[in-house]
């Protein structure tokens, strides 16, 4: 799993409640898609015309947003059926954390298996985030829809300069910055591990059967 400690990225917002992961991920992709090749269907319902051709008014294909590795958006998203598929797909096409004021809760939990950032905010913090998302993007502006996530200091910076707290577990924020999953962080603690077992054995010996 890639860590993740500070992320200085273009930022989209896709301002819509509710989004579910049938519409991050169709079904029938998991099913035909290896894993790592889910990038390209992520979002397909909207990302593509019936024929084919890129959709002009899906958020990912403005050019001011084209590559960004954070997406900010509103309630409730990723709700829906529990599939790890959505996170995958939104890898796939470069997603690296993303802000919002609820999550569907698998859909949260599975980020961190996987090496995403999901920021939680309230929602007028959300909503704020990307009006000057959008505000950079206008004919004239002198900055750029771009955000600053520091896992580390736990901070996300605005273009205006603004700096926003927010909370994460804190095994959680440890499995990210060191890039290990839940597996990998159980393992770094084997010598504790063995030492308990030990300890264990000897006060409970009848709860180890000797083996052949």
């Amino acid at each position: 799993m890639k860590a993740f400690t500070v992320l200085d990225a273009k930022a989209a917002p896709l301002m819509r409640q509710d989004v579910n992961t049938d519409i991050i991920i169709p079904i029938h992709r998991l099913r035909d898609v290896a894993q790592a090749d889910l990038g390209p269907y992520a979002f397909e319902p909207w990302r593509y015309l019936p024929d084919g051709s890129e959709n002009p008014e899906f958020f990912l294909h403005h050019p001011a947003y084209r590559g960004a590795e954070i997406v900010v958006a509103d309630n409730n998203f990723a709700c829906g059926s529990s599939r790890e598929g959505a996170v995958w797909a939104m890898m796939g096409m470069g997603v690296r954390c993303v802000i919002a004021p609820s999550f569907g809760p698998i859909f949260f939990n599975n980020c961190f298996q996987n090496g995403v950032l999901p920021i939680q905010l309230p929602r007028r913090e959300v909503l704020a985030i990307a009006a000057e998302l959008e505000a950079a993007t206008r004919p004239g502006s002198n900055s750029e829809p771009r955000l600053a996530v520091d896992l580390e200091a736990r901070t996300v910076t605005t273009p205006s300069g603004r700096r926003i707290a927010f909370q994460v577990d804190g095994i959680r924020r440890d499995s990210l910055l060191k890039g290990l999953n839940e597996v990998e962080m159980t393992l770094t603690r084997e010598a504790e591990i063995a030492a308990h077992q030990a300890k264990a054995r000897a006060a409970t010996p009848w709860l180890y059967p000797r083996t052949s």
